[in-house]
């Protein structure tokens, strides 16, 4: 994520090494690589000066603090503006309405239809809602479809009327039906274009006058920068949204719309796309992203994806087991399913400070415990209830049926093996590690 904007960024920040004060000269000479790394990222001319004239005159005269270097002031003061340029703060999705109606707008090919879906799932787990997915795209006929896949894919209403193709009469009688059967949240996906036409302002007009839905957003694809950013002003200026939601985040090396849109419709960014799967959806904190476009990482999400992945009951027993010298491989396959669960690797490493721009050239693929899988699922239960018992001939039987060779599978049983005693080791003196590490950061967070 942001790749070419975070290297452009750290050279520019390499100019002010080795100087003990920040001067007009040194100041100068960075602000204009920062300027043309955010140009090169597709942020608009004028956001790009307004932000290094803003940097500029922070900076000047500053005197550099003794346990800071002038490049790190400087990457600081960068760090506030973008954090104030995104947005400041996190901002949230209005569901006070009984229903809450959620109207979903933007061009074809944005993701609009799969976001709908990941947006109703996200507040069916996390915010304990009944949503309604409703399919007012009466165009795409395959819309209708999608949004009928996604929503038994994920255990969640779609409405759609057959032969029916008056959008604004199905987006109605959806509330109508959400009413009478105790859903309290309503999801319209409506009709894209591929550009911006005003046959296609004028039906989600209607829609938006006929439902005055307590939220609109404004899907966009990131990967088209500053063309993102050009539609969304367009909509806004028609349709006075609430915010944006910016898909395929996971795939911008660029970073221009997530960094110009803000400053453009003055809306904040509300939700961004991290991936294909239906859960790769994180509410957009401008710090966070700040932290990630200057290569520091983001240890807060990660951990909060730790967190949902936790479970107090299977870590009790987890304890209880290495206690007893009883961790076996079946637990081993619960931990790295939870591992899976956060994310793809490469995302999860990019939220470690300093990994992220370490790795930056290495493929993870997101299969990676994939031949680790098939070692373990090539032994028998008892096998995996007590390793100690795999002698060569279990090996080769293993090695075999899983398609490696002895030495990875000797490779496993020795990692198993250290891993199990370091967990024995942490369970002693100071034990009671994990769950209580992570009950803290559960307390810390209320």
């Amino acid at each position: 994520m942001f790749d070419n904007l975070s290297d452009k960024l750290d050279k520019a920040f390499h100019i002010l090494k080795g100087h003990g004060k920040i001067t007009e000269v040194n100041v100068a000479d960075t602000l204009k690589e920062v300027r043309r790394a955010l140009l090169d990222a597709d942020v608009n001319f004028k956001i790009a000066k307004d932000f290094t004239n803003i940097v500029k005159e922070k900076a000047l005269g500053q005197e550099v603090l003794t346990t800071l270097q002038p490049g790190q002031l400087m990457i600081k003061i960068v760090k506030d503006e973008l954090t104030q340029l995104m947005g400041g703060e996190a901002a949230g999705i209005n569901l006070s309405g009984n229903p809450s109606v959620i109207l979903m707008s933007g061009l074809q090919g944005s993701g609009k239809t799969t976001f709908s879906g990941k947006l109703a799932n996200f507040l069916k787990t996390k915010k304990n809602k009944k949503p309604l997915l409703v399919a007012c795209d009466v165009y795409r006929p395959a819309a209708i479809n999608q949004l009928h896949v996604v929503g038994d894919q994920l255990g969640i209403e779609v409405y759609s009327e057959e032969g029916n193709n008056n959008p604004v009469q199905i987006a109605e009688n959806a509330i109508k039906h959400a009413k009478a059967n105790g859903f309290n949240v309503v999801i319209v996906d409506t009709a894209g274009r591929l550009a911006v036409d005003e046959e296609m302002m004028t039906e989600i007009a209607n829609i938006h006058k006929a439902i005055t839905p307590h939220e609109t957003l404004f899907v966009v694809d990131s990967m088209t920068g500053q063309d993102a950013v050009n539609t969304a002003k367009a909509f806004n200026d028609r349709l006075n949204f609430d915010g944006v939601i910016l898909t395929k985040l996971d795939g911008d090396t660029r970073g221009g719309a997530a960094i110009s849109i803000k400053s453009v419709v003055n809306k904040p960014i509300k939700f961004i796309g991290t991936g294909e799967k239906m859960d790769a959806i994180d509410v957009f904190y401008p710090d966070r992203m700040a932290d990630r476009i200057l290569g520091m990482g983001d240890v807060i999400s990660l951990v909060e994806r730790a967190q949902a992945q936790y479970d107090e009951e299977e870590a009790r027993k987890i304890q209880k087991k290495i206690a007893k010298n009883e961790f076996g491989f079946d637990d081993f396959l619960t931990q790295i399913q939870q591992v899976k669960n956060m994310g793809s690797m490469k995302d999860l490493m990019g939220m470690i400070p300093g990994v992220g721009k370490a790795m930056k050239d290495v493929e993870i693929e997101d299969d990676a415990f994939k031949h680790i899988e098939a070692i373990i699922y090539s032994m028998t239960p008892a096998e995996r209830s007590k390793p100690s018992i795999i002698d060569v001939k279990r090996k080769t039987r293993i090695a075999k049926g899983s398609g490696t060779d002895i030495q990875q599978v000797n490779q496993l049983l020795k990692q198993f093996d250290q891993m199990s005693k370091m967990m024995k080791m942490m369970q002693g003196a100071k034990g009671k590690n994990l769950m209580r590490m992570m009950s803290q950061m559960k307390g810390m967070q209320r």
